[in-house]
């Protein structure tokens, strides 16, 4: 589709029925509008998802009062920016404190309603439920393990709180105080129970091994001897001797394979690509934005395309 550029958005919205947004910056290697273009050309709809790669709130909600706009991905860094915004937000999206997913509803007297959901807790419980056998033997009542310090991570305790019976959750992250932080706001927030911060390698070695661990951070090599230590307490979990179980790396861009799933899996652990939460927190961003439910979208048609996708990436690194 050609496209004109102003202030950083494609906007030649002219030729669809409906339009969306992917908003946020540094977006142009995001997946979303592909995934999204994959279940609209199979339900026949003339729609697309157009990138906005900008900060700027008002903007976007300029862009929102479209007539033909159905909705928007968001991404970093206006997760938490948009909340003020909003007129509605979803349980998981006030639980969370943050917003991933703009959709519309009407209102009591007509007027158009700007809501708020978050669908990242969505694609880490479904990457797991969807991907692991007999979850009452691999994650049931057993301790959980979170990587990372940031939204992703938060969207990640509360999915394994919420929905997916673990009992502690431990926290590996580069900076403690960063750890700190979001342990408070999870208590605020009614989801703090239980969580305890790894901080040395002698902890992780005495500790009951996870059965489900969520990685919130980027495939890179450490830098600051916060990220050198977060790193060797991941590696003693990983590779002490013990009851195995399911790691998601949140990680798929620019490749779903990265160290720590290359790690996780040479050691007997169960990987679950990144690109499996991507896919299912995009399907449920469908659900918002057409109406239809998850079981009515292309799922396996979607899950096709992407893992072409993935193998075409890995071709490349070959």
């Amino acid at each position: 589709m050609p496209a004109t550029q102003e202030r950083g958005v494609d906007l030649d919205a002219a030729p669809l029925n409906r339009h969306g947004y992917l908003f946020g910056q540094h977006i142009q290697h995001s997946w979303s509008p592909y995934l999204h273009q994959i279940i609209y050309e199979d339900l026949g709809l003339k729609w697309a998802q157009l990138r906005l790669d900008s900060a700027d709130i008002g903007q976007f909600l300029e862009l929102a009062q479209h007539p033909r706009f159905y909705g928007a991905a968001i991404t970093m860094p206006n997760k938490v920016a948009i909340l003020p915004h909003l007129d509605d937000m979803t349980e998981e999206c006030r639980d969370v404190g943050a917003c991933n997913t703009v959709f519309l509803r009407q209102g009591k007297d007509g007027q158009r309603l700007l809501c708020g959901t978050n669908t990242d807790v969505i694609g880490i419980r479904d990457s797991f439920y969807y991907s692991v056998a007999t979850p009452a033997s691999v994650f049931h009542n057993r301790p959980a393990l979170v990587i990372g310090g940031g939204g992703a991570a938060r969207s990640a305790i509360y999915a394994l709180r919420k929905w997916m019976q673990v009992t502690t959750i431990y926290l590996v992250n580069r900076d403690a105080a960063e750890v700190q932080a979001m342990m408070s706001d999870c208590a605020a927030r009614g989801y703090g129970a239980d969580l305890l911060q790894v901080a040395t390698t002698e902890e992780a070695q005495r500790l009951e091994l996870p059965g489900a661990i969520v990685a919130c951070v980027p495939d890179k090599e450490p830098q600051t001897a916060g990220e050198h230590q977060a790193r060797h307490i991941t590696d003693a979990l990983l590779t002490r001797p013990g009851r195995r179980g399911a790691v998601l790396d949140m990680c798929y861009n620019p490749t779903p394979f990265t160290r720590l799933a290359a790690l996780s899996e040479a050691q007997g652990w169960q990987v679950i690509l990144g690109t499996e939460a991507m896919i299912w927190q995009g399907l449920e961003q469908d659900r918002y934005w057409t109406g239809k439910s998850v079981a009515e979208l292309p799922v396996a048609k979607v899950r096709k395309a992407i893992d072409a996708r993935v193998a075409q990436r890995l071709a490349s690194k070959l």
